[in-house]
């Protein structure tokens, strides 16, 4: 009988534990049913708040988009993207409230009207018909599809023309491969419209530089209104003035510098005095000429390089930052190589950790523009001589001299010709990969006295580097595997070792003719491959 009883009541508990359990459960489900329910209701509420609120205004009739086309076809480049625009909208009114045209179509409107200062030379198609709608917009009570449809079509003109440039086509067949930035000017039109000051500045939007150049093109549209540019002359025996000449085209050059901006005052003296040193130093540096204080005839070449000339280039180079995604100031390491200024930078968190002179790709192996990731540093290399020098050098070479390969360090191996490591070799102690299509890496040289030339194109395409010790260092500064003693070993052991490095850093190889500095000094350069020739007819109507 106790036995009885006691599975008795260990059954009741069980049971009654069990009973609870589903009970408890059945309340959970409930509850969380209840829970979805109200979720799912409440996000039905907030989509019909949200689609109210966009789709709170007049429409007009889908059927008057493709006739508008047809009688303004020089709009028609920007049918695709209106019709789109407005599909997204249910063809409703943008530009338009109770009280005529939004501020956000008058910021458009002046913008338009001002695209010179954009760096932009254009003929703006219908313009009169563009200045109508505002100069009624403050009379006119309702919209009509016709105005509407003409905002919408500016608003792309200008995206396109300000933000976005030439299409990637075009830029591939003038020998662009850096990455285009991706933006949908449809969904672009969104952020404008919740905050219409973006339509004067957006750096998240446009490269920064391109900003700084648009500062320097006032500046420079300013000289030319206010000065004649009157060219210096020199008398046909003038070879150079040097400090403490004295001549009256000395006073010429001082008046140019005073309104480039190199001088701070003008005294008008004749006389080449220490404040005229300081001021054809600053501009030599910022023109990529060699650093001493001769005035030469090239000097004053470059000196009476017309304004409008000067202008064409700001404007050619703003073209080019449209093309530059604007994210690329965000990356932790950057290494960007500036082919016309013959220079590389190397970057870290946003700040410049070093600059080096560089030699890049001669006219006829002209250096690519284009980005990789660095991913190796190869100490003491071999160079694989590509198969055009060995034709076009090293054969000829042998055919002279039987000792020709022993004589330059090389070797053939494997059917290849190589050279061995070592100082003489001709890519130095060192050599940085970023895998490409193109075989271009930055290295070292043997050849050091190239870098004191003014102009620099002399490789086969790669990139020599005047500082890659320091290069080498800064990469690996942070790597516990190396050190700067470890750094100096593996470069001068004459064996082949490579690294791969813990991260990849972006390399940038641009082509800018003309730069504004981090301290708001232009820096104009030579057009080493006759890529502004090639680019500055295809943007302004003349």
């Amino acid at each position: 009988m106790p036995y009885l009883i006691k599975n008795y009541n260990r059954d009741s508990t069980k049971k009654y534990y069990l009973d609870m359990k589903k009970l408890l459960l059945s309340l959970i489900i409930i509850g969380f049913s209840f829970l979805v329910l109200s979720c799912e209701q409440k996000n039905a509420k907030d989509s019909k708040l949200k689609a109210a609120k966009v789709n709170n205004g007049p429409s007009f009739d889908s059927t008057l988009v493709r006739p508008f086309f047809k009688k303004y076809p020089e709009l028609e480049k920007y049918q695709k993207e209106v019709t789109q625009l407005y599909l997204k909208r249910n063809y409703q009114y943008i530009w338009y409230d109770k009280k005529g045209v939004l501020e956000v179509g008058h910021l458009l409107y002046n913008k338009i009207n001002h695209l010179e200062e954009e760096g932009i030379k254009t003929t703006i198609p219908y313009k009169k018909k563009l200045d109508a709608i505002f100069q009624n917009s403050e009379t006119v009570s309702e919209p009509n599809a016709t105005d509407e449809l003409f905002m919408s079509s500016f608003y792309f003109l200008y995206v396109h023309k300000v933000l976005k440039g030439l299409d990637t086509k075009k830029t591939i067949e003038l020998g662009w491969f850096l990455p285009r930035k991706k933006q949908s000017y449809i969904n672009y039109l969104d952020s404008i419209m919740a905050n219409p000051s973006l339509i004067e500045k957006n750096e998240k939007e446009v490269f920064g530089q391109y900003y700084s150049l648009k500062e320097v093109l006032q500046k420079y549209k300013k000289i030319a209104k206010d000065n004649s540019w009157d060219p210096i002359v020199t008398d046909t025996s003038f070879i150079a003035f040097k400090p403490g000449d004295s001549s009256q085209t000395i006073a010429q050059i001082r008046h140019r510098l005073f309104v480039l901006g190199d001088l701070a005052n003008d005294s008008e003296s004749a006389n080449y005095d220490d404040s005229l040193i300081t001021g054809i130093l600053k501009y030599k540096n910022r023109t990529g000429s060699l650093k001493n204080n001769h005035i030469t005839k090239k000097t004053i070449a470059s000196l009476n390089t017309p304004i409008v000339e000067r202008i064409k280039t700001i404007m050619v180079n703003m073209e080019r930052c449209r093309w530059i995604t604007a994210d690329i100031a965000a990356s932790k390491e950057l290494i960007v190589v500036n082919i016309p200024a013959y220079e590389l930078t190397y970057f870290k968190e946003g700040k410049t950790v070093l600059t080096s002179k560089v030699v890049v790709g001669k006219d006829l192996n002209k250096t690519v523009i284009f980005s990789a990731n660095m991913r190796y540093i190869v100490f003491s290399p071999y160079w694989n001589i590509p198969s055009s020098i060995i034709k076009k050098e090293i054969k000829p070479g042998i055919a002279e001299n039987e000792n020709y390969l022993e004589e330059h360090n090389m070797e053939r191996k494997n059917g290849v010709i190589r050279q061995k490591p070592g100082p003489k070799n001709s890519l130095g102690l060192v050599k940085f990969l970023f895998p490409n299509p193109y075989s271009i890496y930055l290295h070292d040289t043997p050849s050091k006295g190239l870098f004191n030339r003014e102009k620099r194109a002399f490789s086969h395409g790669c990139i020599r580097v005047a500082k890659p010790i320091q290069l080498a260092n800064e990469i690996l500064k942070d790597d516990p595997n190396w050190t700067p003693e470890k750094i100096d070993a593996a470069m001068n052991k004459g064996e082949e070792n490579w690294y791969t490095l813990k991260s990849k850093i972006p390399v940038f190889i641009g082509y800018f003719t003309t730069w504004v500095d981090a301290d708001g000094v232009i820096r104009f350069y030579d057009d080493v491959y006759q890529r502004d020739e090639q680019l500055a007819p295809l943007l302004f109507d003349e």
